[in-house]
């Protein structure tokens, strides 16, 4: 590996270790807020309890991420600094203003909830955690529209004095297209993981505490709901990319010659001549451009067409990681929303789940974490050779002077600390999943009293 792919390697490493936490941070919080404004309006204690525990969960979960996606920004200074001096002007805004909105908003407003619970009034109490829940939906937004840029570079010039890009309106950058379009779908992701992870937590401690039978539907709707939106918003989001990248959808299906009603192959063994494929006929179409006899541009014609446009060269990204990456992550998507379709048939009116099941949940939050995960390798590695589509390719945005060396050293350290701060987060989690929810009562002491000596 040269000292480009290694820097793309440590990126992928820091940035897919950093989205572990982002989704549940987020459907965390979101939750942690519903909760208390159910206790508000009930006076129920389980609530009451209920949000302190997930409010704990999130936490250690939201310290994680802060601390990971810092590594991650100073990416763009330590291995792609040519691309940051070149997009500065258009990237810093969405940059600085989620780092303030981590620290100085969520960070300020979750302590005070933390350490608010006896000294705020209820709804102001209450109010500190809304406020972290729209933070992390917030900032997840803005940090979505700096991504959204390189998957469609808009709301930009190319100075004259300086030659580097130079933002035009900081609301058509929120604006882009495919910012509407990937939000709702990254929202629905995380509501999926963060349910999950309620539901694996909650499920082994129904037996001790009824409250977490609770929490474990609660767990199981947000899976169940979250892949419902997560096929829905995907739709449009497959449909806006093919308008803007046609090259990413082509890639998905190894769609090598332009195809009239194209089919979407469910499972293929070789490409671009197979030998066999379960297609399912003119599902392509339908999600590139919502109709089945609509014509999907080939990887040849495209090639060919960019080939022309930005001069020679291949802009064809990686078939096989697109090809997988892009079923993988439906498929992973399908079935835990499938397990928590299940779980909630099994347990209605107040039934107990099979055995079997329940011992097999507590690795459910697994299949969300991969669909998140390979949607991101997929929508990345497919807009490959561009970093920023259609203006810079990647070899052009890498650090000059960079050594293999340098690299190769960094990415051991991130990856020896970054699997310390794993085994932290995950032990935290599991010791917090087996505390009580509420503390025990005190027992009053009624040992007699000492007789008095005169």
């Amino acid at each position: 590996m040269d000292v480009l792919d290694l820097t793309r390697l440590q990126f992928a490493v820091v940035t897919i270790y950093h989205y572990f936490f982002v989704p549940l941070s987020i459907s965390l919080a979101a939750v942690a807020a519903g909760l208390e404004i159910t206790w508000l309006r009930t006076r129920d204690d389980k609530w009451r309890d209920l949000t302190r525990f997930v409010g704990k969960l999130l936490i250690v979960t939201f310290a994680v991420g802060v601390v990971t996606g810092l590594v991650q920004e100073f990416q763009f200074g330590m291995g792609w600094s040519a691309f940051a001096k070149f997009y500065g002007d258009v990237f810093g805004p969405t940059l600085a203003i989620e780092g303030m909105l981590a620290f100085f908003l969520e960070a300020t407003f979750l302590a005070l909830w933390y350490f608010g619970w006896d000294r705020l009034p209820r709804v102001a109490h209450a109010a500190t955690i809304v406020i972290v829940s729209l933070g992390t939906i917030l900032s997840a937004f803005i940090i979505l529209a700096a991504n959204s840029f390189m998957q469609n570079p808009i709301a930009y010039e190319m100075d004259p004095v300086t030659g580097r890009a130079r933002l035009t309106s900081f609301t058509d950058l929120l604006l882009n297209k495919v910012n509407l379009a990937a939000f709702p779908h990254t929202l629905s992701g995380a509501a999926m993981i963060g349910g999950a992870l309620l539901l694996a937590i909650a499920v082994r401690r129904m037996a001790a505490e009824p409250a977490h039978r609770t929490l474990a539907r609660l767990g199981a709707w947000m899976m169940l709901a979250g892949g419902a939106a997560t096929a829905l918003t995907g739709d449009h989001l497959g449909k806006v990319i093919t308008s803007v990248q046609p090259m990413k959808m082509a890639a998905a299906e190894a769609l090598y010659s332009t195809t009239r009603g194209a089919p979407f192959s469910v499972f293929t063994i070789g490409k671009p001549l197979p030998s066999f494929s379960l297609d399912v006929p003119w599902l392509l179409s339908i999600l590139a451009k919502g109709s089945p006899t609509a014509t999907v541009q080939g990887i040849d014609d495209l090639q060919a067409q960019y080939s022309a446009q930005y001069g020679p060269g291949s802009y064809v990204p990686m078939i096989p990681v697109a090809f997988w990456t892009f079923r993988l992550m439906i498929g992973a998507g399908m079935l835990a929303a499938a397990i928590a379709a299940f779980y909630l048939w099994r347990t209605r009116k107040g039934a107990d789940a099979p055995r079997r099941l329940t011992r097999w949940l507590p690795l459910i939050p697994v299949l969300p974490a991969a669909a998140n995960t390979l949607g991101w390798i997929f929508t990345e590695t497919a807009r490959q050779p561009w970093i920023a589509f259609g203006l810079t390719k990647v070899a052009d945005g890498i650090s000059p002077g960079l050594t293999s060396a340098e690299v190769i050293a960094s990415l051991a350290g991130f990856a020896l600390v970054y699997g310390a701060v794993a085994v932290v987060w995950f032990r935290l989690i599991r010791h917090l999943a087996r505390q009580p929810l509420s503390p025990p009562a005190e027992v009053p002491d009624k040992s007699p009293e000492p007789a008095p000596v005169y």
